[in-house]
């Protein structure tokens, strides 16, 4: 077969094939066309050359927020692509059956990222969220629309995996674990798994657990006390043990609130390693504590997780869990993903989102990723992603509150090469100036 790109030199660590060895990548017409060494060259085949770099299987990131514009938590899904390598982002609720379309249109269909969704129960998604407003959108039975996530999933059969709900006493209030229930029938009738947020009591984590089905993914669940899943005396809760025995799965999840290194040392000491790392990426947090999929990721090979099993988690089992078996995996005949890694050596700091800080000597770091068969740049450097930060504080202190528009447009005028990485900042301001919006 012939290929028109070939990655060669580099580590190939596939889990799906048992794969951790030096070997070559082939991709064409938008599939993986080949695996092994020396793969055949023809005049017109890109020759990418990776040595010093880990090739995985394009890595799927099973927890994001990426309706950009359209919600006050997301964030831009091609921006965080270049800044994490993130060849697929989930985006886990920021829609509902009444804003689903605009998503569908406005950012799911032009993103050049691979973009799937759990579509929450909430007829307007996750609406309220913000540093000033914060609205449990599960707190409003009213809001809850069943028949229109039936449907609306039945329309979008290619982008809807799953549905979304929130529980708990920041997101559902006095209706407790109502929410959960509405979701699970929806679920039941559209024959689609469900994904459901759990923070502080009530219900408690044993109670959501209970109800969820083989195939359904909780969120956060290395979240910190109240609602962990490891005891005090840092056991694991019986109903954790038998809920992934009857196939939940166990998503981290990291966010602005869900993450603590104190659970995740209990869970990893008993052998409860989670069978999704996700980063729960939003506005709100992606200049920290949980920045994106690779620093999750770095915080539990800094754990002690071994690295096959983490990039694992990020490839193969979320593939299965949105049922896209052509994901996560580099086997030929796949979709033509592939992400480019490194893993650094250094002094690290990493903080969980209870302030507790991790002295790490590892750190994965993002270098580039292949999206259906085409090499796309290379992960944002530091300048870019300082200066996105900064677009950000400027848009903000202007009344224009969105992510990083401007930052965006910096760096895809850099990686086309039509501008020189000194004039970062004035792609930076041009770009800025035209969006700011007084109040």
């Amino acid at each position: 077969m012939s290929h028109e790109l070939i990655l060669t030199g580099g580590r190939v660590i596939d889990p799906s094939q048992s794969l951790d060895a030096v070997t070559e990548v082939g991709f064409a017409k938008g599939k993986v066309s080949g695996i092994g060494t020396n793969l055949k060259r023809d005049p017109q085949t890109k020759i990418q050359d990776v040595k010093g770099f880990i090739v995985t299987p394009g890595l799927i990131d099973l927890h994001t927020h990426v309706y950009w514009g359209g919600t006050s938590l997301g964030v831009d899904p091609d921006f965080y692509a270049r800044k994490s390598s993130v060849t697929t982002s989930v985006d886990t609720g920021s829609a509902g059956p009444g804003n689903f379309p605009g998503f569908a249109k406005h950012v799911i269909a032009p993103s050049r990222q691979r973009i799937y969704a759990y579509l929450h129960i909430s007829h307007a998604g996750i609406y309220g969220f913000s540093r000033d407003v914060h609205v449990g959108e599960s707190e409003d039975m009213r809001l809850m629309d069943p028949r229109g996530a039936v449907k609306v999933a039945a329309e979008y059969p290619d982008e809807i995996i799953g549905i979304k709900v929130r529980v708990g006493r920041h997101a559902s209030g006095d209706q407790g674990i109502a929410p959960l229930d509405v979701a699970l029938d929806a679920a039941n009738e559209a024959g689609i798994p469900l994904m459901a947020h759990i923070d502080e009591p009530p219900p408690t984590y044993e109670d959501v657990l209970a109800k969820l089905r083989p195939g359904d993914v909780l969120t956060h669940a290395f979240r910190p006390f109240p609602n962990a899943p490891a005891t005090a005396q840092g056991t694991i809760k019986p109903a954790v043990l038998a809920a992934r025995k009857r196939g939940v799965l166990f998503d981290i999840g990291h966010g602005m609130g869900s993450f603590a290194f104190k659970t995740a040392r209990a869970m990893l000491a008993n052998g409860f390693e989670p069978d999704t790392i996700s980063s729960d990426v939003h506005a709100l947090c992606i200049d920290g504590p949980a920045h994106d999929l690779v620093t999750t990721l770095s915080k539990f090979l800094c754990l002690g997780m071994d690295l096959n099993a983490i990039i694992r988690s990020a490839t193969e089992t979320p593939a299965r869990a949105i049922r896209r078996h052509d994901l996560g995996t580099l086997k030929v005949g796949a979709a033509g993903d592939a992400s480019l890694i490194r893993i650094d050596d250094g002094d690290f700091d990493y903080v969980d989102v209870t302030g507790e800080h991790l002295a790490g000597k590892k750190r994965i770091s993002a270098h580039g990723m292949v999206i259906r068969g085409e090499w796309w740049a290379i992960g944002l450097s530091q300048m870019q992603t300082d200066a996105g930060r900064k677009a950000y504080e400027l848009a903000v202190a202007h009344g224009w509150n969105a992510h990083s528009y401007a930052a965006k447009m910096a760096a895809q005028a850099l990686a086309a090469g039509e501008a020189e990485e000194h004039a970062f900042w004035e792609i930076v301001e041009a770009n800025l100036k035209p969006r700011v919006i007084s109040n």
